[in-house]
């Protein structure tokens, strides 16, 4: 079978793939061959009220619509979304008109029901590949802080340390729920889980704060439900960060370890190891703690979380696409990625004055910022790049497209596995697609 695969790939591609170079190796693609996607989704919100919602949705998509492409439309709206905010409330201090805070609304939701039913079109038209969860994953990655960003406009945080916690925290459950998917091979959506749960929150925060204005937030909660004896002057605001905290420190966090905990349990493993792998996103955190955190840093006196989070979306994208990456090709664990080098150098840079050595001034902070920004940028782009073309080129499958001869047959009422070429392979769970030759296209 290995051998048939061969010359399906060099039919395919014309290229042999024994010259693969780089991180994805001949041996870590075939991996891809053990490929089958798992998951369990437990929300009641989900099983029973958005299933229905989102089977309805997929029935209006064209059947030439790849997947990839729904989940990036999907992105698109966050990326549109995130333009307003840049030109109503650059300060993230909530002065833009009513309609931007319900378009927040309109792209999250909108977001959220591509992320939904990319997976049933990918069924629907008989394209379902490691690519897809890949490329699945690495948009929710890159959203993390984007999607964060419009709630924290929503809110009239501002660029502050809450404003910073309300933007940055979704990249830590991402993290976890992505390490308990690479130790156990199953996507774990709990009863009160952020890609449902959280983001109807998220969205009906923006509502509010269209309909009400974002001074909601911030009104002692005892004139909205009374009770001022018990309430005083507490709002909202005041356990906004302790919520987010508990909430991921007491439920997910422990979820994601008992998860790994009996999947290594069932296999004969130890669960201490695994928790070595914690490491780069304390690195990740502790670094961003020391930066927005110390007395001579300038990005939030100066209004630059925006650029902040645009910046870690890529970092932080990088670092857990790798994971997906390695759990998809069955490799060793990825401790380290480039993109944390500048984050490390940030941190130690503008906290020299600490120990008694000259720090970096506004405008420099600024341009080492901008910086990453662009490095950041560029080598995820690259990478991205790299990984999808020598994914499509292997399995002979594209990545934003779906062959016309193979949607024109579905449309024809062929079933969704039936494909027009004479050959087909299939081995394992993965199946080789003709076509084109696997690139963007």
């Amino acid at each position: 079978m290995d051998a048939l695969l061969e010359l399906e790939y060099k039919r395919l591609t014309g290229q042999d793939s024994s010259t693969l170079e780089g991180p994805l190796s001949e041996d870590a693609l075939a991996n891809l061959k053990l490929y089958k996607y798992s998951s369990v989704d437990k929300s009641f919100t989900s099983r029973y009220v958005l299933k229905h919602y989102w089977n309805a949705c997929v029935e209006f998509l064209p059947l030439w619509l790849a997947p990839n492409m729904v989940t990036l439309l999907g992105f698109f709206c966050i990326l549109s979304n995130v333009i307003l905010m840049l030109i109503y409330d650059p300060g993230l201090t909530g002065l833009a008109p009513s309609w931007v805070y319900y378009s927040y609304a309109l792209g999250i939701w909108s977001y959220s029901t591509m992320d939904n039913i990319d997976g049933k079109q990918a069924r629907r038209t008989g394209t379902s590949s490691p690519l897809g969860e890949l490329f699945d994953h690495g948009i929710d990655s890159l959203n993390c802080t984007l999607a964060s960003l419009l709630e924290t406009s929503a809110m009239g945080l501002g660029s502050t340390r809450l404003g910073a916690l309300t933007a940055l925290i979704p990249t830590l459950p991402m993290f976890f729920s992505t390490w308990e998917t690479y130790h156990t091979h199953t996507l774990f959506l709990g009863y009160f889980n952020g890609p449902t749960e959280g983001l109807i929150i998220a969205a009906l925060i923006m509502i509010l704060s269209g309909y009400y204005g974002p001074t909601l937030w911030t009104s002692p909660l005892a004139s909205l439900f009374g009770h001022e004896q018990f309430l005083g002057k507490t709002s909202f605001l005041d356990l906004w960060g302790p919520i987010l905290l508990l909430g991921l420190c007491l439920a997910h966090i422990p979820d994601c370890v008992n998860n790994v905990y009996q999947a290594r349990r069932g296999r004969s493993q130890p669960l201490m190891p695994t928790l070595l792998e914690w490491a780069p996103i304390f690195i990740f955190t502790g670094s961003l703690c020391a930066w927005l955190g110390s007395p001579y840093s300038h990005l939030l006196k100066d209004n630059h979380l925006s650029l902040l989070c645009f910046t870690l979306s890529p970092a932080f994208g990088r670092m857990t696409t790798k994971i997906i990456l390695a759990h998809l090709t069955r490799q060793d664990f990825p401790m380290w990625t480039v993109m944390l080098a500048p984050l490390i150098t940030g941190s130690v840079l503008v906290n020299l004055p600490c120990i008694g050595l000259p720090g970096l001034s506004a405008t420099t902070e600024l341009w080492f910022l901008r910086g990453y920004f662009a490095f950041a940028t560029i080598v995820y782009a690259r990478w991205a790049v790299y990984v999808c073309n020598s994914i499509c080129n292997y399995l002979g499958i594209n990545c934003l497209t779906i062959p016309e001869d193979k949607w024109l047959a579905l449309k024809s009422g062929a079933p969704p596995n039936q494909r027009p070429e004479a050959t087909r392979l299939a081995s394992g769970s993965v199946r080789m697609k003709g076509g084109a030759n696997g690139k963007f296209a």
